[in-house]
């Protein structure tokens, strides 16, 4: 290598061009400030290239395949319908071409320097980038890590990428698994099981814990409808042993702690945790302080222990969503250039793509009973809503839940059609402390799944049109 004895001065550098480094690029470059970002694979990150779009093409083809009896109802008749996961496959990479040259022709009118590479920080102000046999110098007023996390399958599970899948690799499948064995209850795991489920899978779930991780009336009619899927759900059990052969994978559980069982599938989808991405960063010569778990400690402003050099995403802990990311990013840049900017994240979204979606934001309804004297529940089932039964999607519900004192909206929880895009009115409800009356006051187009968040706020004091007066609830003490 040779090491060039100038430094390339720029006002900011950027490592890693995930949706949070790419994010904070552009913004940058928006507030005038000169940027030069370093990626070593390929821009839009794991989200855009193994993550979230990937996972979106599938949870979209599987909705798709449900669709088909309801065309049928119809009069648009198929004479036969088959899936083909290689044609699916060059879907999915087509649309990923697609976006990552959006972002590439972006970064490239915001006049931001993207260098493929690998960086290392050489001191506060200085960091390396070699490419190939050259490595480059930048010196930077302010710099950004964006190098996101790494999978980290459980100890006692192998993944080999063939029969042993992860998040990643599960995308890459171009065959059709007999029986997939799902490992896990987060949103991942859901969107997996409900996803090849559709696709005409047979899905065995096992979760470790009792149940999954949303409000206790999601979890109710999750049981319900995976159930109606044929999917088969093991709770309290740990997966200890995996043996995987050339044609099947085999799965010892250990049940509550006290029975074994033997679980036979053609392929295992395991949940992972996180670890973050910081080898080769050298960022301990920087001292920046870390988390418990090893993730870059920052501040609302998304600033390190040093105020100039700021993390994003990932590689920060917490939830692992490109929604932080991006947000985290534009505040950098933000604060970079003198603006008053923080990222907030306790009314964080949850969204699930499964089949149906599962949106919430907010106190779920445990919460809300331990830190409020009394709270309110509204719930409405899309069985109610005009629009939901022209669409032929009447599964799930909206729920809402209020402080009956203060008649403050606590936490918005829905599950069927339209609940990820509905879920932003939620957002922005409970940002603007809004009240029972704040959320009933505007018009809600009809027809529209609109109408059941809507009846919802009303169902809190009996007002529901679409309920009858048994199925509204009231008032809730704790």
């Amino acid at each position: 290598m040779v090491v060039g004895e100038l430094a390339h001065e720029r006002d900011v550098v950027i490592v890693g061009g995930g949706p949070g480094g790419y994010h904070a690029a552009i913004r940058a470059a928006q507030l005038g400030l000169s940027v030069t970002l370093v990626e070593k694979e390929a821009l839009g990150g794991v989200c855009l290239n193994k993550g979230c779009i990937p996972s979106k093409v599938f949870a979209h083809a599987a909705q798709s395949m449900t669709s088909v009896q309801h065309m049928n109802d119809m009069g648009i008749e198929w004479a036969h319908v088959a899936f083909h996961p290689g044609k699916l496959q060059q879907y999915k990479t087509k649309v990923i071409g697609q976006l990552r040259q959006g972002v590439e022709a972006l970064c490239k009118a915001n006049k931001i320097e993207v260098i493929k590479g690998t960086a290392s920080f050489l001191a506060e102000d200085r960091i390396g980038v070699e490419k190939g046999d050259a490595f480059d110098v930048y010196r930077f007023r302010y710099a950004v890590i964006a190098t996101g996390a790494a999978l980290v399958a459980p100890a006692a599970i192998n993944v080999d990428h063939k029969r042993v899948l992860n998040a990643y690799s599960i995308y890459g499948l171009e065959e059709l698994p007999n029986h997939l064995i799902v490992y896990g209850s987060d949103y991942i795991a859901l969107e997996v099981a409900t996803s090849f489920r559709a696709f005409g899978a047979d899905v065995s779930i096992v979760l470790e814990s009792d149940d999954f991780v949303f409000d206790s009336s999601i979890n109710r009619e999750l049981q319900r409808l995976l159930k109606k899927m044929k999917v088969k759900v093991y709770k309290n059990s740990r997966i200890t042993h995996v043996e995987s052969e050339q044609e099947q994978v085999t799965v010892s559980l250990a049940v509550k702690e006290q029975e074994t069982v033997s679980l036979e599938g053609s392929h295992l989808f395991v949940s992972c945790g996180l670890k973050a991405n910081v080898d080769g960063l050298e960022i301990d010569r920087l001292g920046l302080k870390r988390t418990k778990e090893g993730f870059i400690d920052v501040n609302e402003r998304a600033q390190t222990s040093l105020p100039h050099i700021f993390a994003v995403g990932d590689v920060t802990g917490g939830p692992a969503l490109a929604v932080k990311a991006i947000k985290q990013g534009k505040v950098a840049a933000e604060t970079m250039a003198g603006k008053q900017s923080e990222a907030d994240t306790t009314f964080l979204p949850t969204i699930v793509h499964s089949i149906p979606p599962i949106a919430s934001v907010g106190l779920t309804e445990e919460e809300a009973k331990e830190q409020y004297k009394d709270v309110r529940i509204g719930q409405f089932p899309l069985t109610g809503n005009g629009y939901a039964s022209i669409i032929g999607q009447k599964d799930g519900f909206i729920k809402v839940i209020s402080d009956a004192d203060s008649e403050m909206v606590l936490g918005i929880h829905m599950m069927g059609a339209g609940a990820v895009e509905l879920i932003s009115s939620g957002v922005i409800g409970l940002e603007m402390v809004g009240r029972e009356e704040d959320w009933k006051f505007p018009l809600y187009p009809h027809p529209s799944i609109n109408e059941g968040l809507l009846e919802a706020v009303e169902a809190l004091r009996a007002e529901a049109i679409h309920l009858p007066p048994t199925k509204q609830k009231g008032a809730v003490s704790s």
